[in-house]
């Protein structure tokens, strides 16, 4: 059976961020770490979560985001895939964002 569900909606601070680059291509790459910190509901309480997560755009969506700052609240949405080729960590690959005032 192959598994299409992969979406995520993840609120988070930028934490840090790497410099707009280029792939051999042209596109436009923008690596950054996403902080999040909430209250999740879990076996009936609530549990405290925080975690950071790398995240990568690429395209017109790393040029928007190349814009907001460290420590700028955001709303990502994209879907979880290796980090890199061969590695096992996982990233976030942003598809859409908004800003958060």
């Amino acid at each position: 059976m192959t598994a299409t569900a992969n979406r995520l909606t993840l609120d988070g601070v930028v934490r840090s961020r790497e410099a707009l680059r280029y792939t051999p291509a042209g596109i436009p790459v923008l690596e950054i770490m996403l902080a999040h910190a909430s209250t999740q509901a879990e076996a009936g309480g609530e549990r405290r979560v925080e975690c950071e997560i790398a995240a990568v755009a690429f395209a017109d969506v790393a040029l928007r985001l190349d814009g907001v700052a460290e420590g700028a609240r955001v709303v990502c949405e994209g879907f979880l895939a290796r980090r890199y080729r061969t590695g096992i960590s996982v990233a976030l690959h942003v598809a859409a964002f908004e800003p958060v005032n």
